[in-house]
């Protein structure tokens, strides 16, 4: 098991630990090649969408951090391994809820999964605190699912999909090099926020079970004190200075904008825990919740002491066309239009409105120095 780390450790040492940990225990073939035409040496397959000189190691080899393709779930009243506040990726597919534990993706970073007869694959880069699913698609007759190449871009997760050997930047969903370049996964919403939240919202969903086939310490974080120490691992490019290259956002894109959502600037009126702040984003209208009660996975050496810094989501402000504007009260978050409260799942959970159920708007939760690196042209709410 791995020695939880002290505080005298630098970053490059905590990390080196880390990425060898990760091997360990990992399947036999997970430091064979992934199958499929090199995309570094396919002289057959298109240009890159990027320079492959950017495409960095992250030390391990491909699966050398492995993902879980044989996902086992428990009900929630039997996660007795999660503390209330640790954050967990939610995800809903068919009507079918999910909640994968960042204490479990922190070690495996994607599952590939079958959500509501839709097969998906569910992702989580520590290193950019982007937690995003995408829908799993067919190319030429074989469905594709995705392991870890062992390579960063913008230090972000790149995959690689088994059946081609192409490489995925997870923060955009699209294929950079291989026979696949330029393909596009559809995203499907994944909020992070609290167990206890998730589960207050969705009683009958399924949470991830620890039960993964390989033994890792679920609940240490392999990254401890990677957020506060502020600054990116593995980031080769210039960060953009107009925010802390750590600092949590909510991007969002629609239409050709671009918005970064900092945390700071959307609990700064925060009352009761709760806050909301209202945008125009494309052309329409975006509600961004916050609400406090969830753990940084990234911050203290157990997950669920990190510190609280809460959890974030986007919907759109409407019930069955019904335009809606919000505000904070001692219940919640409430509608001026009917005095309903809402959650931060986007349901109405007392009031008139009571069992309706906000539209999630695509938004991805990320350090800014990553959201910046993918979009920089992204305006930043609060600024200007």
């Amino acid at each position: 098991m791995l020695m939880r780390r002290t505080r005298w450790l630098t970053m490059s040492a905590a990390f080196a630990i880390t990425l060898a940990a990760c091997s360990q225990g990992a399947p036999d073939d997970a430091t064979d090649d992934p199958g499929g035409p090199s995309p570094t040496e396919a002289g057959s397959t298109p240009d890159p969408l990027v320079d492959p000189d950017d495409i960095i190691s992250g030390g391990p080899p491909p699966d050398g951090i492995p993902p879980i393709d044989d996902p086992k779930f428990v009900a929630p009243e039997e996660a007795a391994f999660l503390a209330g506040n640790e954050p967990v990726l939610a995800v809903e597919v068919g009507g079918e809820a999910k909640a994968y534990p960042l204490q479990i993706m922190t070690w495996h970073e994607i599952v590939n999964d079958v959500i509501g007869g839709v097969p998906v694959t569910v992702t989580y880069c520590p290193l950019c605190n982007t937690g995003i699913a995408f829908e799993r698609p067919t190319f030429d007759g074989e469905l594709l699912d995705f392991g870890t190449s062992g390579k960063l871009y913008n230090s972000n997760l790149v995959m690689y999909d088994r059946q081609t050997g192409s490489y995925w930047a997870q923060a955009t969903g699209q294929a950079i090099v291989g026979d696949l370049v330029g393909e596009q996964l559809t995203f499907v919403p994944a909020r992070i926020l609290s167990f206890a939240d998730w589960r207050a919202g969705r009683p009958n969903g399924l949470v991830l079970s620890t039960d993964t086939g390989f033994e890792r310490p679920y609940g240490d974080n392999p990254y401890a004190f990677y957020e506060s120490q502020g600054r990116a691992y593995f980031y080769t490019g210039l960060p953009d200075d107009r925010l802390g290259e750590t600092e949590r956002v909510l991007g969002i894109v629609r239409n050709g904008d671009i918005v970064a959502f900092p945390y700071a600037a959307v609990k700064a009126g925060a009352r009761n825990g709760w806050a909301v702040v209202t945008e125009v984003v494309g052309g329409d209208a975006v509600a961004v919740f916050w609400k406090a009660g969830t753990s940084s996975a990234l911050d203290a050496e157990e997950i669920a002491e990190g510190r609280d810094v809460g959890a974030i989501a986007a919907y759109r402000p409407e019930v069955d066309g019904r335009a809606l504007t919000f505000d904070v009260s001692r219940e919640g978050i409430v509608d001026h239009q009917t005095g309903s409260v809402w959650s931060i799942l986007g349901q109405a959970v007392s009031g008139p409105l009571e069992g309706e159920q906000l539209v999630p708007e695509l938004a991805i939760d990320s350090f800014w120095f990553d959201w910046a690196a993918f979009h920089p042209k992204t305006r930043i709410f609060g600024w200007g």
